[in-house]
């Protein structure tokens, strides 16, 4: 099934549960839901049109929400599944029930971005280290790094 058909599938059967869908690019179809509809919608595109591959997950600073998105594909096309959550509440839920290894990338999202993944099988931490401070998200854009003072050895 081509680009275009599968378009059409989408906007046809699940129209309901999109805000938009557009075709972004040759072979390449982004897809808008709200967090509530993910799961339904990720194991939509999943068990109907075979896209049971997850490639990553990524997120985006917006300023006032941050913008997940999950990078999906089948032999023909790529889909890029976007969602918004707001700073205030960076809530969204784990797709690891669909699947299941989407856990490193919601674990990196946490890490990283303070996402809270609701019902995440393992919240452990996975770049960061244990120590690091709470509250400390590097790839939000008002974290600032401090540098720690420089130590020499054998200096001043």
């Amino acid at each position: 099934m081509n680009s275009e058909a599968i378009f059409e599938k989408i906007n046809g059967e699940i129209k309901d549960k999109i805000l938009e869908a557009a075709i972004a690019a040759p072979r390449r179809i982004s897809v808008k839901v709200e967090r509530g509809q993910l799961l339904a919608v990720l194991a939509y595109l999943k068990d109907q049109l075979q896209f049971t591959h997850l490639a990553t997950i990524s997120g985006v600073d917006l300023g006032e929400n941050f913008e997940v998105i999950y990078h999906l594909s089948n032999d023909t096309t790529t889909i890029l599944l976007r969602i918004l959550t707001p700073r205030a509440e960076p809530k969204i839920p784990s797709v690891c029930q669909v699947i299941p290894g989407a856990i490193l990338y919601e674990r990196e999202l946490q890490d990283m971005f303070g996402l809270l993944v609701e019902n995440i099988p393992d919240p452990r931490r996975l770049l960061l280290c244990d120590d690091w401070p709470q509250g400390q998200y590097p790839l939000r854009k008002d974290w600032k790094f401090n540098r720690p003072a420089e130590i020499i050895p054998g200096g001043k």
